[in-house]
């Protein structure tokens, strides 16, 4: 924390101003009361409720009400997986720790299900009243496999024999076939029959093959107007379940689902070879303790009362679902490119025109910085300039952080090509990327074998910085390039994530990112910097004092204000530092797409906060940090959420806009769509509900990811006429810029 106790200077560690005393407040504070903060999963609960008001808003295409449900679904898997197993385990431990809230874990566990019960409620009657009706009106059918008519149901029936049949095994539970390891998220048939009648009950269990699809196409017309009719797998077998039991009495078939505990645990500091360490605990992870059943709405007491004795689970762990086990397995109908009148008009990324295609990259990069908003901007310039390096004869290194990446990433495939050129590459993948494990290790293996040098990271931290550097040897010396990002370098998702990219040679920042580099790969401790923040070392410190000298500016006269945008926020202590600055008439806008822990709008502690969510088209991804500093404005951008595991276990970056227009760009372009959102944004109130806000009367409602959309449109069609559809697209933010100058 800065010293208060000169008059202005500049602590060069940290390159903030420090202030000279300034008086406190009349009147001490304590904002450490539980009061002041709202649960952490209660939080991320209520996140999932404004993805299902997605899915419930009729405005939305249909198709995309669809997605979101399934959004639901998957998510509330992830938060089973790991956030509620690892509460059950506080609560089996008899741990009598508890969150700045005040709350328990078996508070909070019983805050969860109550709330969980009831958002999956409204998740399946939302199907079975609205989105199944509607689909089948447009011709979409997900039909009863008893209810086909006799030409479906013998095309289903050989379906089943020729494709389904060979890949079921029927498993006994007996005293000498104990309950089978189910592995996670695994769907599965308990079937119980006797030999004859009155006789003896018999279980056994029948997995659902994990490689047929789950939601069966069945044969169409040529016509354009034949209805697309499915059925589920699961449904097929069930109907066909005698085929499995021949001479048995069937006494009843229900279909369930669990989900297990899947948080690795990997203990650094043993494991010889982590590589091969995560390997084995991902093998165990499929079968980790169960903390979640999942059974159909008809399923009858003893059976769900068996599977939760088989799962040692309580009544609580159970949902009973009147529809499929989990809304992912509508996934192919959000995929076929057939519904595309159903879906949200295609949207096509724009090049900044300063990167046209086929642009010496190393050449514009020389002259001027590049930011590039995705995904309304491409992400393909980013890929170009690693496939660049790559062939370029004057590179010698690369240098990247890989955190997540798609299956058939070109960008690894560009790495693999400099490093057999002879380049000097480094790859710092982290294997413990949560549920991209096995494909990172796939990654690491082939990028050891084409010769780079893969590095693990940090014992004991996740490597989570999104940074690539380069070292090009140009005419007049050798000189460093250097990518910094908000997302990762996945080309997938960077068309469906909110992100930016800063491309720049900036000499201060690129010696930074070298030091950075070296840190992670070699002996030396952090020395710290003046561009970068970096955690653990000093982002959360540097932040902190960010916060202080707004408050200190507000405590002098000289106004406060903050716009923060993040994917969550939770960490207690600069949760206090926002009530600080808030009581000091600092104005502070936080726009948190995710978990906020912070409580706004309480009289006498966060009046002066605000706090909004967006959840649209596009996942809000991207991480801003603006602080007026009393005109003299700074913005960083970052890879860095504000909780405890980024300050404080993962290396992470926030990097500066230094040049003034992107910079302004950013200020007067960028945050203000966030902040004045009356479409997509929900305002989180005093006791932790969301409020969707409303345009005020008379006023045009405005929403942000649609503004930037369509400028994005808007001037690629102004362009394409202009130079007679030449293919290089003006974005909305260049636009702005050459407004502006």
């Amino acid at each position: 924390m800065p010293s208060r106790s000169q008059p202005n200077s500049t602590d060069e560690a940290t390159n903030i101003v420090v202030l000279p005393d300034i008086a406190p407040p009349p009147e001490e504070l304590n904002f450490s009361r539980p009061e002041n903060f709202i649960n952490r999963e209660l939080s991320w609960l209520e996140f999932s409720r404004r993805v299902l008001e997605e899915a419930q808003d009729p405005t939305q295409p249909l198709i995309e009400r669809v997605k979101f449900l399934g959004i639901v679904s998957s998510n509330f898997d992830e938060f089973f997986e790991i956030r509620v197993a690892g509460i059950k385990q506080q609560i089996a431990s008899e741990t009598s720790d508890v969150g700045p809230d005040g709350l328990t874990p078996t508070d909070t566990f019983n805050a969860i299900q109550r709330t969980v019960h009831e958002l999956v409620e409204k998740q399946y009657a939302l199907w079975r009243d609205e989105l199944s009706p509607a689909l089948a009106k447009n011709g979409i059918r997900i039909h009863d496999v008893a209810e086909l008519n006799a030409k479906r149901a013998a095309w289903a029936r050989r379906y089943f024999q020729e494709e389904v049949f060979p890949m079921l095994t029927p498993l006994a539970v007996d005293a000498s076939h104990p309950f089978p390891q189910l592995l996670n998220k695994s769907h599965n048939l308990l079937v119980r029959a006797r030999a004859e009648k009155g006789g003896e009950p018999l279980l056994a269990i029948v997995q659902v093959p994990r490689v047929l699809p789950r939601l069966i196409l069945m044969p169409r017309g040529k016509g354009d107007e034949e209805p697309w009719d499915y059925i589920y797998l699961a449904a097929l077998i069930k109907h066909n379940i005698a085929e499995l039991f021949p001479g048995l009495i069937l006494d009843g078939v229900h279909a369930f689902r669990v989900t297990r505990n899947s948080d690795l645990y990997v203990d650094e500091e043993e494991a010889e070879n982590l590589l091969r360490s995560i390997e084995q605990e991902l093998r165990r992870s499929s079968r980790g303790n169960a903390v979640r059943l999942e059974v159909e709405r008809n399923c009858a007491r003893d059976f769900r009362e068996l599977l939760l004795k088989f799962f040692n689970l309580g009544e609580a762990d159970v949902y009973r679902l009147a529809g499929p086990l989990t809304m992912a397995h509508l996934a192919p109908l959000v995929a076929n490119d057939a519904f595309a009148n159903l879906k949200d008009r295609v949207f096509q990324p724009v090049r900044d025109p300063v990167l046209p295609p086929h642009v010496n990259i190393f050449e514009v990069m020389r002259k001027q910085d590049v930011l590039l908003h995705h995904p309304y901007e491409s992400f393909d310039p980013v890929v170009e300039l690693i496939e660049e390096a790559a062939n370029d004869p004057q590179v010698l290194a690369l240098k990247i952080t890989l955190y997540r990446t798609s299956g058939d990433s070109p960008i690894v495939a560009a790495l693999i090509d400099a490093a057999s050129a002879g380049k000097q590459v480094t790859a710092l993948v982290e294997l413990r990327a949560r549920f991209d494990e096995a494909a990172n290790i796939q990654w690491a293996r082939r990028l050891e074998e084409s010769g780079a040098h893969v590095v693990y990271g940090v014992v004991g931290l996740k490597t989570h910085c999104k940074a690539l550097l380069i070292v090009r040897r140009d005419t007049d010396r050798l000189r460093h390039y250097v990518h910094l990002g908000t997302g990762n370098y996945h080309p997938r998702t960077a068309r469906s994530y909110t992100d930016f990219s800063l491309l720049t040679t900036n000499p201060k920042i690129t010696e930074e990112v070298a030091v950075v580099f070296n840190t992670l790969t070699g002996l030396a401790s952090y020395p710290g910097g003046e561009k970068l923040l970096v955690a653990p070392f000093d982002l959360s410190k540097r932040l902190i004092g960010f916060i202080e000298r707004e408050r200190d500016h507000a405590r002098a006269g000289k106004g406060g204000r903050m716009i923060v945008k993040l994917n969550s926020l939770v960490d207690q202590e600069i949760i206090e530092k926002l009530y600080e600055a808030s009581c000091a008439g600092v104005k502070i806008d936080l726009i948190v797409r995710g978990i906020c822990c912070l409580r706004p709008k309480v009289p006498g502690l966060s009046e002066n906060i605000r706090v909004v969510s967006i959840v649209g088209r596009f996942l809000e991804h991207s991480r801003i940090y603006y602080f007026e500093n009393a005109g003299g404005p700074v913005v960083y951008l970052a890879s860095a959420d504000w909780m405890p595991r980024n300050f404080l276990r993962r290396v992470e970056l926030a990097f500066p806009l230094e040049d003034p227009a992107l910079r302004d760009e950013v200020i007067h372009q960028v945050l203000p769509r966030f902040v004045n959102d009356h479409v997509k944004a929900r305002e989180l109130q005093a006791d932790g509900t969301y409020v969707r806000l409303r345009a005020p009367e008379g006023e045009t409602p405005t929403q942000a990811q649609l503004h930037f959309r369509e400028g994005s449109r808007r001037q690629a069609r102004k362009l394409a006429e202009s130079q007679k559809g030449d293919g290089i697209k003006l974005s909305p933010i260049t636009i702005a810029r050459k407004e502006r100058s």
